[in-house]
C-alpha cells in the first residue's frame, strides 16, 4: 500500500479504491481523452473532501472532483485523486416549494430533482440531454444548459449559492455581493474593470474561460455565478442551494420540417419572440430509419416545445409556431406518450452522432461551440465550409434556439497524420467561431479540448487574467490542474493512442466494425445512458447497474475496463484478467445495450468473447457445464427416459442441495421440473394433419419448449393450425432428403447411413463463452436445416433468448458460412410468423387486460411490433413492461448471483404484477421470466401461444 492510499484510508470515512478496477473505471469521461488516476475516494460528507485535500496538498497529488462522468471535453479525467460524488454525496437535502429552492449535494443526478420537484408543479430549468445520470455538481462544473435553455437559462442562471472548499481547506459560502470570495479576488477585479466589461462576448451560451463578468458589480458581485463553468479548478463544490421554476401544466410539441439543416437554422432565431420552451435542431442523417416514420416530412427538424396553463394553451401557441414558421411539413404532438417518443430520438443524437451513415466513427472534440443566434446559419455554412476543405464529415445537432451545436466529426484519432489534421481543423474552427462573435464552448466547457485555444477567443491578456484568477484561489495548482489555464495540449492523451494498430484475434465476426474487436469496444464514448437509475418505459439497460448502483456493472463500465484490458498499461493481463471478468459476471447478457445505448454496443457479445479467451485451456466454473451444456444433459435424460426420477431426486432438499453446489447453482433456487413428455415425443404420437393448404412453417423445438414447458410448442401448434398455416418440425438426419416435419426419413438406406441429430441455436454456449462448442452446435444445426433453407418456409421461434440467437449470435460467430445468414434472415416469432403467413385470421377475443414484461432479447433483437398488434387483435389491453426479469437463462441461477437476480425482477416485473388488475392475463413468453414470477413471486405466467390456444379450445 503506498503513503497515499495509507493516509487517505486512514483520513476519510468513505471508500478509498487504488486497485486496478477502480482506476480504470475513471480513466474517462465522455471525451477523446483518457487519464490513469492514482485512486479514487468516494467522500461521505464535506468533512472527507476536506481530509483528501489536506492529505493530497501535502504530497503534491492533484484532485479531480467527479459526477456522472458525462463530460466531453476531458476535464473528469486526472492523474492524481478522483473524488466519486455519485455513491455517498448524492441526496436532495431539502426542497423549499414555497421559496422555490432546494439544496443538493453534488453527486445528486437531475432527474432525482425533477422528481422530488415535479409534485409541487416544479422543475430545475436546465436539462442536458444526459439527465438521467447526470449530477448537479458536474453541472454547476460545465455550467450546463439543455434544450430549455431559452427559456430557463443556463445553470449559473439557476444557482443562489455554493458551498465550497478550497485546495487549501477554507470553507466558502458562495454567494451575490462578494460573499465567499477568497482573499484576493476582489481587488483582482477591481484592477481590471475595464476588461471585464469589454472582453466577454454577449452571447446566451458564453460558457468559455472563467465567468470573471459576473464579479462585476453591475451584475450583483455574485461570486457564486462565477463559480460556476469554472470546471473543478477552483475549489471543490460540497453542497448547492438552487433555485427551481414553474413548469408548466401542460406542454406541446411542434416538430417543424426543413429542407435541410441551413433551413432550420435560419428560422431557429425568428422562432425567440414567440416564447417558446425548445428550439431544438437535427438534421435526417441523425435520425434512425425507425424513427423517421414519425417525423414530418423533410431533410432537417427543430423541435418546438410550449406550454401552457391547459392543453389548449399549449397546442394553441405550438399551432402559432407553425403558422410563423416556413416550413416543409409541421407536426404537432400533445399526447405525452408521443412527445417523449420524439424528444428520444433528440436525446440518443449524442450517441448516434458517434457513427456517420456508413457506419464509420466519428468523435467528439468541437461537441458544442456557440454564435449569436441570428449567426447560426451564416456560421454553419462557414463550419460545413471547413469540413470540406480538410474532408471531414459530421453532422449539426443541439440548441438552435441558442446557437449552441453539436457535433462529432470522423477524425481520424488513430494516427499521427490524422490527429495533425485534428489540430489543424480545430485552429481554423475556432478562428471561423470567433469571427461569427462565438464561444468556444457553448455547454459542455473547454477543459483539454478547447482550452488551449482560449487565447483566440479572449486574446492572451485575459486568459493572463484567468491565469491570475486560478492562482487566487488555487494557488498551489491543486484542483484539476491542466483545464482552463495553462492546459494541456488539445491533442494529446487521446484515449485512442494506446489501443493495438492490429485487431485482436477474435471468435465473433463484428460486422458493424468492420471484424475489429478494439473499434466494437471503442463505441462506448461514455455518454452513459446505462447509468440510469430506473428503466424509462420499455427500456433494458443496464439492469446490473440499477440493481447495484457500481460503475463497474454498467455498460460503460464493462467498456472501460475491455478498453483498458487492450490498452495492457492498466490491466496487463490481457484476456486473463480477473478484474475484467469480475466487471463482467453480473452482466446478465440481457441484449438491452445493443438496442437501448444509442451506440448500440453489445456487452452480451464482448462477455461471451472474453469468456471464450479468459477460460481457453482452462477449467471452467462448474456452472458453465451444468448449465452451458443443458441441451445435452436434458437430451440424455429425456433418451433415458430419466424425467419422472430426476424430478423426485430434485424434491429431496439434502440430495438437491448437494446437486445444486456440485452444479455451481444457487442454494436458493429451485430446480425446475423436466416435463414428463417432450415437445418432439408429442409431435410425433399426435394423429397427422391432412389436407391443409396454408403456408407452411417450421416450429423450432429449442431445448426450453422441448424439455421444460412443452406445453407452449403445443399451444403454438394449435394455433398456428387454427390460422390455416401447416406446421414441420426441423429435420433430424444428418444425410439425405429428409421429409421436413417428421423428424423421420422415408428411406430405409437413409435410416441405415444416417445420423441423427437435434437442432440447437447454441445460447447456452454463447452465453457461457464456449464459443467452439457453440460453433460446432450451430454447424450441425445448419446441416440439418439445409432442405428447409432450400425452401422459403419460415422458421417460427417460441423463446424470445432462442430467437435473437438465431438471428444475431449465428451469423456473427459463423460469419463465415453463409448459410447462417440465410437462416437467420428465415427466423420469425410466434407473433411475426400469423401476422405475415396468416394476415386474414382472426384471434379469438379475449377481453381481458394484461400484465407481465416483454421479454429483454425480444426488446433488444426481435421487436415486438407484430405482439403488440397481435394482442390488441385479441382484446388483451394494457402495456407490458421493460427491463429484464433478472433470470436470464443461466445468470441467475449461478451460484452468487440470486441477490442481483432478485432485484433486477423488484425493479419493473414484479411490482407491475402486484399492481395488475383482477383478472390480467400473466403474459412471460420467455421460460426464464416464467420461472422468475414462479419462484420469487408464485406466479404463472404464460406465453401468448398458450393464452390464445386456451382460448380457442373455449370457442
Amino acid at each position: 500500500m503506498t503513503d497515499l492510499e495509507a493516509a487517505l484510508r486512514t483520513a476519510v470515512r468513505g471508500e478509498v479504491g487504488f486497485d486496478v478496477t477502480s482506476r480504470a473505471l475513471t480513466t474517462m469521461d465522455a471525451s477523446n481523452y483518457r487519464r490513469v488516476p492514482l485512486g479514487v475516494v468516494a467522500p461521505r460528507d464535506a468533512d472527507d473532501v476536506a481530509a483528501v485535500l489536506e492529505v493530497c496538498r501535502a504530497r503534491g497529488v492533484p484532485v479531480v472532483a467527479r459526477g456522472g462522468g458525462t463530460s466531453i471535453a476531458g476535464q473528469a479525467t486526472g492523474t492524481g485523486v478522483v473524488l466519486d460524488f455519485t455513491r455517498h454525496m448524492n441526496r436532495l437535502v431539502s426542497l423549499d416549494p414555497e421559496a422555490r429552492t432546494a439544496v443538493v449535494q453534488p453527486g445528486l443526478v437531475l432527474d432525482r430533482l425533477q422528481r422530488a420537484a415535479a409534485p409541487h408543479g416544479l422543475r430545475f430549468g436546465p436539462d442536458p440531454s444526459t439527465h438521467s445520470r447526470c449530477t448537479l455538481g458536474g453541472m454547476i462544473g460545465n455550467n450546463s444548459c439543455g434544450s430549455h435553455s431559452v427559456a430557463w437559462g443556463t445553470t449559473a442562471d439557476s444557482v443562489r449559492e455554493l458551498a465550497v472548499l478550497t485546495a487549501r481547506g477554507e470553507r466558502l459560502r458562495l454567494g451575490q455581493e462578494w460573499a465567499g470570495a477568497p482573499e484576493g479576488l476582489r481587488e483582482l477585479v477591481d484592477g481590471d474593470l475595464a476588461r471585464l466589461r469589454t472582453g466577454f462576448p454577449d452571447l446566451p451560451r458564453r460558457i468559455s474561460g472563467y465567468a470573471l463578468d459576473a464579479l462585476l458589480p453591475e451584475n450583483g458581485a455574485d461570486v457564486a455565478r462565477s463559480f460556476c463553468g469554472s470546471e473543478g479548478t477552483l475549489g471543490v463544490l460540497t453542497e448547492a442551494v438552487v433555485r427551481l421554476v414553474e413548469a408548466p401544466r401542460a406542454r406541446a410539441l411542434a416538430v417543424l420540417g426543413y429542407a435541410d439543416e441551413s433551413g432550420a437554422a435560419e428560422a431557429a432565431a425568428g422562432l425567440l419572440p414567440l416564447g417558446p420552451l425548445t428550439v431544438e435542431g437535427m438534421a435526417v442523417d441523425l435520425v434512425p430509419p425507425a424513427s423517421a416514420a414519425g417525423l414530418p416530412r423533410g431533410g432537417a427538424w427543430l423541435f418546438v416545445e410550449t406550454g401552457g396553463d391547459t392543453a389548449a394553451e399549449a397546442r394553441a401557441r405550438a399551432e402559432a409556431v407553425v403558422r410563423a414558421a416556413d416550413v416543409v411539413d409541421a407536426l404537432v404532438v400533445t399526447d405525452p406518450a408521443g412527445q417523449r417518443a420524439l424528444w428520444r430520438i433528440r436525446e440518443d443524437a449524442s450517441g448516434t452522432a458517434t457513427r456517420m451513415p456508413d457506419g464509420s466513427e466519428a468523435w467528439p472534440g468541437w461537441e458544442d461551440c456557440a454564435v449569436p443566434p441570428v449567426r447560426l446559419g451564416a456560421y454553419l455554412r462557414d463550419f460545413r465550409a471547413l469540413l470540406s476543405a480538410h474532408d471531414l464529415r459530421g453532422t449539426p445537432y443541439g440548441h438552435f434556439g441558442d446557437g449552441c451545436i453539436h457535433v462529432r466529426i470522423d477524425f481520424d484519432l488513430l494516427t499521427d497524420a490524422g490527429v495533425a489534421r485534428f489540430r489543424r481543423f480545430s485552429e481554423e474552427l475556432a478562428d471561423v467561431v470567433v469571427a461569427h462573435g462565438g464561444s468556444l464552448s457553448g455547454e459542455h466547457g473547454d477543459g483539454q479540448a478547447r482550452a488551449e485555444l482560449l487565447p483566440r477567443m479572449y486574446g492572451e491578456e485575459t486568459v493572463a487574467l484567468f491565469e491570475r484568477a486560478k492562482a487566487v484561489w488555487d494557488p498551489d495548482d491543486l484542483l484539476n490542474p491542466g483545464m482552463l489555464v495553462r492546459p494541456a495540449p488539445l491533442d494529446a492523451n487521446l484515449r485512442f493512442s494506446v489501443l493495438p494498430r492490429e485487431p485482436v484475434d477474435v471468435a465473433f465476426g463484428y460486422p458493424s466494425d468492420g471484424g475489429d474487436f478494439s473499434a466494437a469496444v471503442r463505441r462506448c464514448v461514455g455518454v452513459a445512458k446505462c447509468r440510469t437509475t430506473s428503466a424509462a418505459g420499455s427500456g433494458v439497460m443496464c439492469p446490473s447497474f440499477r440493481a447495484t448502483g457500481d460503475e463497474a456493472h454498467s455498460t460503460r463500465g464493462r467498456a472501460r475496463l475491455l478498453h483498458e484490458m487492450l490498452a495492457g498499461e492498466l490491466v496487463t493481463d490481457g484476456w486473463r484478467s480477473t478484474e475484467v471478468r469480475d466487471a463482467l459476471d453480473l452482466c446478465l447478457s440481457c441484449k438491452g445495450c445493443r438496442s437501448d445505448c444509442p451506440v448500440e454496443v453489445d456487452m452480451a457479445t464482448y462477455k461471451a468473447e472474453f469468456l471464450h479467451h479468459h477460460y481457453a485451456g482452462r477449467r471452467r466454473p462448474a456452472a458453465h457445464y451444468a448449465m452451458g451444456w443443458l441441451p445435452v444433459w436434458l437430451r440424455w435424460a429425456a433418451r433415458a427416459r430419466l424425467a419422472p426420477a430426476v424430478n423426485a431426486l430434485a424434491s429431496v432438499r439434502p440430495l438437491a442441495a448437494v446437486a445444486k453446489r456440485l452444479g455451481g447453482i444457487a442454494g436458493e433456487r429451485e430446480v425446475p421440473r423436466l416435463a414428463g413428455e417432450t415437445f418432439s415425443r408429442w409431435w410425433r404420437r399426435r394423429p397427422a394433419e391432412a389436407g391443409r393448404t396454408g403456408d407452411l412453417v417450421v416450429l423450432w423445438p429449442d431445448t426450453f419448449t422441448e424439455h421444460l414447458s412443452p406445453s407452449v410448442g403445443r399451444a403454438a401448434v394449435r394455433v398456428l393450425e387454427a390460422a390455416g398455416l401447416r406446421v414441420a418440425l426441423p429435420p433430424t438426419l444428418l444425410r439425405g432428403r429428409a421429409v421436413i416435419g417428421d423428424g423421420t426419413s422415408k428411406s430405409a438406406l437413409a435410416l441405415l447411413t444416417a445420423r441423427r441429430g437435434r437442432v440447437c441455436c447454441g445460447l447456452t454456449y454463447v452465453s457461457t463463452g464456449q464459443l467452439d462448442r457453440a460453433r460446432a452446435v450451430m454447424r450441425r444445426t445448419l446441416d440439418l436445416m439445409a432442405p428447409v433453407l432450400e425452401t422459403s418456409a419460415p422458421i417460427v421461434v417460441l423463446e424470445p433468448s432462442c430467437a435473437a440467437a438465431l438471428r444475431t449470435d449465428l451469423p456473427e460467430l459463423l460469419h463465415d458460412d453463409p448459410r447462417a445468414a440465410r437462416l437467420a434472415a428465415r427466423v420469425l416469432t410466434f407473433a411475426e410468423a400469423l401476422e405475415r403467413h396468416a394476415p386474414d385470421w382472426t384471434p379469438p377475443a379475449l377481453d381481458r387486460p394484461v400484465t407481465g414484461q416483454t421479454h429483454c432479447h425480444q426488446h433488444a433483437v426481435l421487436g415486438d411490433a407484430a405482439d403488440r398488434r397481435l394482442r390488441e387483435a385479441a382484446g388483451l389491453t394494457g402495456e407490458l413492461t421493460g427491463g429484464c426479469c433478472g433470470l436470464a437463462g443461466n445468470f441467475g441461477f449461478e451460484d452468487g448471483h440470486y441477490e442481483v437476480s432478485a432485484a433486477c425482477a423488484e425493479d419493473q416485473l414484479l411490482p407491475a404484477v402486484r399492481e395488475a388488475p383482477d383478472g390480467a392475463v400473466v403474459l412471460a413468453d420467455g421460460f426464464s421470466c416464467r420461472t422468475q414470477l414462479e419462484q420469487l413471486a408464485g406466479v404463472r405466467g404464460r406465453h401468448l401461444a398458450e393464452v390464445l390456444a386456451e382460448a380457442l379450445e373455449g370457442e
